[in-house]
């Protein structure tokens, strides 16, 4: 072999060699992805997403973790409330890693951990609840189970963003009863809306009662009241009578004493007529009395018109 040659193939084996340092030296991170460095095992450094440099033989790869947000399924299990009941309950948890180094050497299998991390606290949580609790405070359990479990695995590296329970079982008699219970309840209401409405209607009904009597005496008081009024302008229009019979008595008209007379008589006789135990009237009870009190009208009526004659006109 020649000086040539040799030359020759030194040159392609040290190329070759470049290459491959190369390549084992230059690192592309996807994104969403970081890589830890170790050098003789040891931890150096974490490798962004781009185009990273380590050196070839003396850096390794030492674990490849997602810094994308993870969703981990909470297996069904049985928990023990503090009033003795028993219910099935299972969940989801979503978090997120937000330092690789840490979630890669502080603890040693990450999911595992938040796994049996979260059932315990589920436990925890719901089993210092009564029943009722577990069932209608779902918020405020989620809202407690985020706050423990973030706090303990904040030291691993990760971010707990949200624990959501998702189904709570009872059993089937505990569910039962919870049946019976509610409808009791519902009859309860049922029958308080009842009664309520009887009362309102008892209530309007001696509220109408109370104002029909109300207008009942109102009306009676404005008939009394009219019929005093009637009363007395009748009294008045009597008195006024009178006085003009006085008057005409001391003008010496002996004809108004018969009118006012057969007046009364007639009414008399109209009385008797309609009265309810009359079934017979014999006529004429006096028409002597009765045809005087006619004259006295015509002679009353002569006077008036004669007066009116006897009085000069004005000329125009």
């Amino acid at each position: 072999m020649t000086g040539l040659d040799f030359f020759g193939v030194f040159t392609l084996i040290f190329v070759a060699l470049v290459i491959i340092l190369i390549i084992m030296g230059v690192k592309s991170i996807p994104q969403g992805m970081e890589h830890t460095v170790e050098r003789f095992g040891k931890y150096r450094t974490t490798l962004k997403p781009g185009l990273n440099f380590i050196y070839p033989f003396v850096d390794a790869i030492g674990k490849k973790v997602s810094m994308k947000e993870e969703v981990m399924d909470i297996p069904a299990q049985e928990v023990i409330t503090k009033d003795n009941a028993m219910v099935k309950v299972d969940g989801v948890v979503f978090y997120q890693v937000i330092d690789a180094a840490k979630a890669t050497y502080q603890v040693r299998d990450l999911n595992k951990a938040i796994l049996n991390l979260t059932m315990t606290n589920i436990r925890s949580v719901m089993g210092s609840m009564d029943l009722d609790e577990v069932l209608s405070k779902r918020d405020e359990i989620n809202l407690q189970l985020l706050r423990v479990v973030d706090e303990a695995t904040s030291p691993w590296g990760m971010k707990v963003l949200r624990v959501e329970i998702k189904d709570i079982a009872p059993p089937r008699d505990l569910i039962d009863s919870m049946g019976r219970q509610m409808k009791a309840e519902r009859d309860k209401r049922a029958s308080i809306l009842e009664a309520e409405g009887k009362r309102q209607a008892e209530i309007l009904k001696a509220e109408g009662g109370k104002q029909a009597i109300i207008l009942a005496a109102e009306g009676h008081k404005e008939a009394a009241f009219r019929e005093a009024e009637a009363r007395e302008r009748s009294a008045a229009a009597e008195a006024k009578a009178t006085e003009m019979l006085s008057a005409a008595i001391v003008n010496g008209s002996g004809q108004a004493i018969n009118y006012f007379i057969a007046q009364k008589y007639v009414a008399a006789l109209q009385q008797i007529a309609c009265a309810d135990n009359q079934k017979i009237l014999f006529l004429p009870l006096d028409t002597v009395g009765i045809a005087g009190a006619i004259g006295g009208i015509s002679e009353l009526t002569k006077e008036a018109l004669s007066s009116d004659f006897m009085k000069p006109k004005s000329r125009s």
